[in-house]
């Protein structure tokens, strides 16, 4: 009988433990386990988080062959202007004009005048005739001579 005594003291002491681990558990499910941290807001704005973006690793090539410069130095220059005020501006202000395309930026107009008469230039200046082509105003640098490279080009 003291065996029967010590089972049931274990199976109350049991009983009771399983009673206190349902109610922990039940006071779990009601309130939550952890703690939910509120995120302090800095700025007024929401910004999208970043997400990862893998960089491109392409299967094959979207294009077989690279496309060509549409705009080379023949297309951009299409001709020196020869009028009288074009001539004043070679001799005054050792500036040379062409007619280039309405398309070519002064960058371009400056690159390809360099690659075909091999001058530097210090600035280019332009504007769009009535006409609807576009005229540029050519300064060369102070090593070169507007006047001799008219000569060079045929021009004069």
């Amino acid at each position: 009988s003291p065996e029967l005594a010590s089972l049931k003291t274990d199976q109350t002491t049991s009983r009771a433990m399983v009673s206190t681990k349902a109610a922990a558990a039940a006071t779990a499910v009601r309130s939550g386990t952890g703690k939910k941290m509120v995120k302090r807001r800095t700025k007024v704005h929401f910004y999208r988080p970043k997400t990862f973006e893998p960089s491109l690793d392409p299967k094959y090539p979207r294009k077989s062959v690279p496309s060509r410069v549409k705009m080379d130095k023949y297309r951009v220059i299409k001709y020196p202007l020869t009028t009288e005020s074009a001539m004043k501006k070679i001799e005054d202000n050792n500036t040379l004009v062409f007619i280039v395309d309405v398309a070519a930026k002064k960058r371009q107009i400056k690159e390809a005048v360099k690659q075909m008469y091999d001058i530097q230039c210090s600035k280019v200046n332009t504007l769009i005739r009535p006409d609807g082509a576009k005229k540029a105003y050519v300064r060369l640098t102070q090593d070169y001579d507007a006047l001799d490279v008219a000569n060079r080009i045929g021009i004069i």
